[in-house]
């Protein structure tokens, strides 16, 4: 007779068949995942990948752990990393204030219009250590001890100078009395006003001052003949009637050249306002031949000062401390980032790594793998290093 008995047997007998896959199907999955760790420790190549992919691996922590492990970890550094880019763009920027490029604007109008009032100008610091100084540059000097009172300006050493280039950058120091003419008689030359046309000469050739004089200013309304002294700069206002500059300076120390000593730089770009954005070049006049031939060797006569114009001084005030600011964290960013990486090499070698156990990691969390996973990747690489 077949009862319930029966039927309660077929169904514990379909139940069991049912239960039994499931249990062997475990098995094998949990034999895989042991097999294919085991393959990990052992071998590179496809058998990590599986490793990487194993379902005991699988868990809901693998695509956010190392994610927020990875994140964690860039905060940090970026905030490790910070201190330093702003300690080394500081110094950059002192480096390169003091001893390269440093930024000017003219509160006055006596170099119009080559200059225009309120024009910023950059000043090159390295150029007169590479070359001598040219008749018709435009150059920035402090006027200390020849024009105005006060000794006569004379560079320290390298660390005295960065220390006062520090001291500037804070506001601190006694920066002096600067001032921006362009040069027209360098060591040795005669300068004389004025030829039969009213232009001015340089050891006997006259200059030829149109391009760049303000529009219709005399190249000068006082005589003078001067022979300029070893170690020292005639120098003129582009804006002659209303410039302050040698001619009106002849009773000063000097005979009113200035000592090149004083030259801060050579003023070489005009960089704000943008329309008025230019290279400040030396003008075709200067470039002549005959400028060179034998100088002079008589002294200078006298001169007399423009009569009933207000002369001005062309001043050229340092401005704020953005440009080297800003040149200094352009340099101070790949500076940075070079020694982060270097640090994190030589980090690497300590522990005994390589870079190809760096790399198989970084792989692996890329691929969404976890923590086991990444240790089964530096095994293998370690084995395998990098040659």
């Amino acid at each position: 007779m077949s009862g319930p008995q029966d039927s309660a047997a077929s169904e514990a007998r379909d139940s069991g068949s049912a239960v039994t896959p499931d249990t062997d199907s475990q098995a094998t999955a949990d034999g895989t995942a042991a097999d294919t760790q085991a393959g990990a420790d052992t071998a590179p190549g496809p058998e990590m990948d599986t490793a990487a992919a194993a379902p005991g691996d699988a868990g809901p922590e693998t695509p956010a752990g190392p994610a927020k492990g990875r994140r964690r970890r860039r905060q940090r550094s970026f905030w490790r990393e910070l201190p330093i880019l702003v300690a080394v763009a500081l110094l950059l920027a002192v480096v390169i204030k003091t001893f390269a490029i440093q930024a000017f604007y003219i509160p006055s109008g006596s170099m119009e219009n080559t200059l225009e009032i309120n024009d910023r100008v950059l000043v090159n610091k390295i150029v007169y250590h590479v070359r001598d100084i040219h008749r018709g540059d435009i150059v920035v000097f402090n006027g200390d001890g020849s024009w105005d009172p006060g000794t006569i300006p004379v560079n320290g050493n390298i660390f005295q100078q960065f220390a006062d280039g520090f001291a500037s950058m804070f506001g601190f120091g006694h920066p002096g009395d600067i001032l921006i003419k362009r040069v027209i008689g360098i060591p040795g030359d005669r300068v004389a006003c004025c030829d039969a046309e009213g232009r001015v000469t340089v050891n006997g050739v006259p200059l030829n001052e149109q391009s760049y004089l303000y529009p219709g200013s005399a190249p000068s309304l006082s005589r003078f003949n001067i022979v300029v002294p070893r170690g020292r700069l005639w120098v003129m206002g582009d804006n002659r009637f209303y410039s302050d500059d040698s001619r009106d300076h002849q009773g000063d120390p000097g005979g009113g050249t200035i000592p090149e000593s004083a030259v801060v730089g050579r003023a070489f770009v005009i960089i704000w306002p943008p329309s008025r954005w230019r290279i400040l070049p030396i003008p075709a006049t200067f470039e002549q031949p005959a400028l060179n031939g034998s100088h002079a060797a008589a002294s200078a006569g006298g001169a007399q000062p423009a009569a009933g114009a207000e002369l001005l001084s062309a001043r050229a005030e340092p401005t704020g401390q953005a440009v080297p600011l800003a040149l200094g964290f352009a340099g101070a960013v790949p500076l940075t980032w070079l020694q982060r990486r270097v640090r994190r090499r030589l980090a690497t070698r300590r522990r005994g790594g390589s870079p190809r156990a760096a790399d198989a990691e970084l792989a692996i969390c890329r691929r969404g793998g976890s923590p086991r996973a990444a240790d089964a990747g530096r095994r293998a690489s370690r084995r395998w290093p990098r040659h």
